[in-house]
């Protein structure tokens, strides 16, 4: 239920009447083509879907061979659409410098006209070893330490204002990240993390959103909400349940238990053009 505002707007807005639909995609092989997946965007524009977001991967394992990068692929999503939401789903935050994302995510935000969502995560060497293949921090603990204390500068670079900040892994002295982008306070931040893990569920309750990984059903998406509603209770601003659910399952228990969002989860590994033209022509839910 994340929403365009112009500068000088109150985040704040009331519960999202119905589910929004995205589709979510492993930008591999056949979708490593950024003209293929902004074309696919377009489309889900104009079928009524609410969002697009893409994976964030430097490799995959076999049987994946082709991977874009996703960052060039959102500006080319960006520049093919007018209404939809978009992101990466999720970047893992350690492994990038939080001063170059504060530029990034500005410029995204700005040439889509305010419609830039940043979900973050922890990331995981499992599925291709890409951290262990590029000297990348393995330890789960430290990689938290670095993604809070990015999530920390972002904040601060996004407010327009000069950045000063010396911590454990990064330092920003005195620089000025403008323009800001167009969303106030800033872009809005998802954090993904497992349901029963107590930091990732702290770390999104000081943002805007949840994106449960490994969800098992609706009744424990259930729990996952009430835990975050009292994490941010007192707290106005809107906030979104975010699930990742394959297209032959309902989302409508998932939204009765609280989702805000539904994303459309594709194996990454059997993932093809056809499979996602046939998913985004069956058009968004609707579940009021």
């Amino acid at each position: 239920m994340t929403n365009v505002v112009t500068p000088g707007e109150n985040q704040t807005q009331p519960t999202a009447s119905r589910l929004q639909s995205g589709l979510w995609l492993p930008i591999f092989d056949e979708l490593a083509d950024p003209r293929v997946v902004a074309r696919l965007a377009a489309d889900a524009e104009e079928a009524g879907w609410d969002g697009v977001f893409v994976w964030d991967h430097l490799r995959w394992r076999a049987p994946v061979q082709q991977v874009a990068d996703p960052w060039i692929t959102l500006a080319a999503i960006a520049t093919a659409t007018e209404r939809i939401r978009f992101g990466p789903m999720v970047t893992p935050l350690a492994r990038r410098r939080p001063a170059k994302v504060a530029r990034e995510t500005a410029t995204l935000d700005l040439l889509s006209g305010g419609r830039f969502t940043l979900g973050v995560g922890l990331g995981s060497n499992r599925f291709g070893e890409e951290w262990s293949a590029t000297g990348e921090e393995l330890d789960d603990r430290r990689r938290g330490q670095m993604l809070d204390e990015s999530l920390e500068i972002l904040g601060a670079a996004w407010s327009g204002e000069p950045v000063h900040h010396r911590g454990q892994h990064y330092t920003v002295d005195g620089i000025t990240f403008l323009p800001r982008p167009i969303q106030h306070p800033g872009v809005p931040v998802w954090a993904a993390g497992f349901p029963g893990n107590a930091k990732p569920l702290r770390r999104a309750a000081r943002h805007d959103g949840f994106f449960p990984v490994n969800l098992e059903d609706h009744d424990q998406l259930a729990e996952i909400v009430a835990t975050i509603t009292g994490l941010r209770q007192g707290q106005a601003t809107a906030f979104d349940i975010v699930v990742g659910l394959a297209a032959d399952i309902d989302p409508a228990p998932y939204a009765k238990a609280g989702a805000t969002w539904w994303l459309t989860d594709f194996d990454p590994e059997a993932v093809s053009l056809d499979q996602v033209r046939g998913v985004l022509r069956d058009g968004p839910v609707d579940c009021e």
